[in-house]
């Protein structure tokens, strides 16, 4: 088979692959194959253009093992980062811009390097050395590899295609389940608790009201433990500044709940820097906003989000009976509470005083 025609199939089997770590090794296998290369490489680039990734051919673990850490891009695989274009050396040693090989690297002369181009970017570049049938690579290599390069990166690009896809299905199926929980499945569990309030004021029996009122408290928990779920399941309803619309939402859910009169003052900046753990933050003031409800027996209440001394402090304070620290039994809720804040890298504090209400605060790096 000459090399037009592996060069065909290398192409077919690269297109047909979605698993993107079996592409990039088999991309340098085909280039390893195509060149007659005794080594080869491919160094996947990061956001900072230095090599994050470093998949190779022809060197065995114990020998990757004993040369220590991968390269970054210094010497010769610097260059080629730099400069983005094929390049051949017949030695590397004599090079200007060679940078030497750490202990226990096989020792290598001949270099034929290309870049991989994905999506209009860099992605990494095919590093081969020692031409096996010859002292050094020839045009005809280069050519050869010049056009698996341009076939790797159609193929990482189909990866990133399919994958998108598949988000993208997912996301639709969790929005569709997210909207028939909310409004289907909760709205009836809220309908339902609603008339049971009713049937309690009715009761003349202590005991049955009591049963009742627990039953809907019940309730309450699983509707919130369902809405929890379902900002789980839209984590695109969180991102970026949605957090500011989420937790004014449950504000305003609190309050027509409750009667409690409910203020929200949420910085937007500082809500959107907290996108990537905003499920956490909507669950620990729909806890704080809980225990307002059940014990704090108030009248006002205020959430706020802000920037503090480097810090997002998120903090719900309340004009309710409060207590004394010290004397009152540590329940779940504050033990929720402060668990959930040490997970997110943060802290969890409550100040009281009998008389003069409650501040929850919690301190999350930013």
């Amino acid at each position: 088979m000459d090399r037009r025609d592996k060069l065909i199939r290398s192409g077919l089997a690269l297109a047909t692959e979605l698993d993107l770590p079996v592409v990039l090794q088999r991309i340098v296998e085909l280039a390893v194959e195509l060149t007659n290369a005794t080594y080869g490489a491919l160094g996947v680039l990061g956001s900072n253009g230095s090599i994050e990734e470093f998949i190779t051919v022809g060197v065995t673990d114990e020998e990757r093992v004993a040369i220590g850490d991968p390269p970054v891009g210094h010497g010769i695989l610097g260059l080629l980062i730099r400069e983005s274009k094929p390049m051949r050396i017949p030695r590397i040693g004599d090079h200007a811009d060679s940078y030497g090989f750490p202990p226990n690297h096989p020792p290598m002369t001949s270099f034929l390097g290309a870049p991989v181009m994905a999506r209009g970017n860099v992605f990494g570049n095919i590093y081969l050395t020692d031409k096996r049938d010859a002292s050094e690579f020839n045009e005809d290599d280069e050519e050869a590899l010049v056009v698996l390069a341009v076939q790797a990166g159609t193929a990482i690009e189909n990866v990133s295609l399919h994958r998108a896809n598949e988000r993208l299905a997912l996301l639709e199926d969790r929005e569709r389940i997210a909207k028939e929980l909310h409004d289907g499945v909760i709205q009836a569990l809220f309908a339902v608790g609603m008339g049971l309030e009713g049937t309690s004021m009715v009761a003349t029996d202590p005991q049955v009201s009591e049963r009742i009122n627990g039953a809907v408290e019940e309730l309450d928990h699983v509707i919130r433990d369902l809405r929890n779920y379902i900002f789980g399941l839209r984590p695109g309803v969180l991102a970026d500044r949605e957090l500011d619309t989420a937790l004014r939402t449950l504000g305003e859910e609190f309050q027509a709940k409750t009667g409690v009169v409910t203020i929200t003052e949420i910085e937007s900046e500082t809500a959107a820097q907290l996108a990537s753990v905003a499920t956490d933050v909507v669950q620990l003031t729909r806890e704080a906003l809980s225990n307002v409800g059940r014990h704090a027996h108030a009248t006002t209440c205020r959430v706020s989000l802000r920037h503090e001394a480097g810090a997002a402090v998120l903090e719900i304070d309340d004009d309710g009976s409060g207590f004394e620290p010290s004397t009152v039994r540590r329940g779940d809720g504050l033990a929720n509470l402060e668990a959930r804040a040490t997970d997110l890298g943060g802290k969890a504090s409550v100040s009281s005083d009998p008389g003069r209400g409650t501040t929850v605060r919690i301190d999350l790096p930013r």
